[in-house]
């Protein structure tokens, strides 16, 4: 029994002195692919384009810098993904072949949404076309965090960000509490 005690008693250090062993300089990742400090927000911005705004509104946010914000049109009951270009029919009277483009630009305060074109939005255009596309237009901001961890993955499993439904649904956004802001 003398003999075997030692025997369990150096086998059991030398258990401890391998399980304790700091050399794996792996980093601990808590919660992978989640971002704690920011939550997925909407906002529906509206409002109207035109030459004394220079054809943009501006929507104020508050993102962290890593965050990402997409915008979509309202298209009658459906959203339309932006930057998105429109090439208006040819009127008689008005120049041909012209293109109009909804674009967006944002930082952590702020959010510009802007029309450009290959014309002058103020004189040719219809008023068809100016109530269509520059009067009473409604956008929604979408506030997303940046997600470090799924963009490193580059999994085949992402969010198509072009479809306004899977983006709701992989962010798990509820649409019931969407905030209503006046752009500027």
């Amino acid at each position: 029994m003398k003999k075997i005690l030692p025997l369990i008693l150096l086998a059991g250090v030398g258990f401890l002195t391998y399980s304790c062993d700091n050399s794996n300089d792996d980093p601990v990742v808590v919660n992978p692919g989640k971002d704690n400090d920011t939550f997925p927000i909407m906002k529906d911005a509206s409002g109207s384009f035109t030459a004394a705004n220079n054809y943009k509104l501006i929507a104020d946010i508050n993102i962290e810098a890593t965050d990402v914000v997409l915008v979509y049109k309202k298209e009658g009951n459906m959203w339309q993904q932006i930057p998105k270009t429109y090439y208006l029919d040819n009127v008689n009277g008005l120049p041909s072949n012209r293109e109009l483009d909804y674009n967006f630009r944002f930082n952590s305060s702020e959010v510009n949404v802007e029309t450009k074109a290959n014309f002058n939005q103020g004189t040719q255009m219809t008023p068809e076309e100016t109530t269509k596309y520059l009067t009473n237009q409604t956008f929604r901001i979408v506030l997303v965090p940046a997600d470090p961890a799924k963009n490193a993955a580059k999994t085949t499993n992402s969010v198509d960000l072009s479809n306004y439904n899977e983006v709701i649904k992989y962010y798990n956004i509820d649409e019931s509490k969407v905030q209503t802001i006046k752009a500027h």
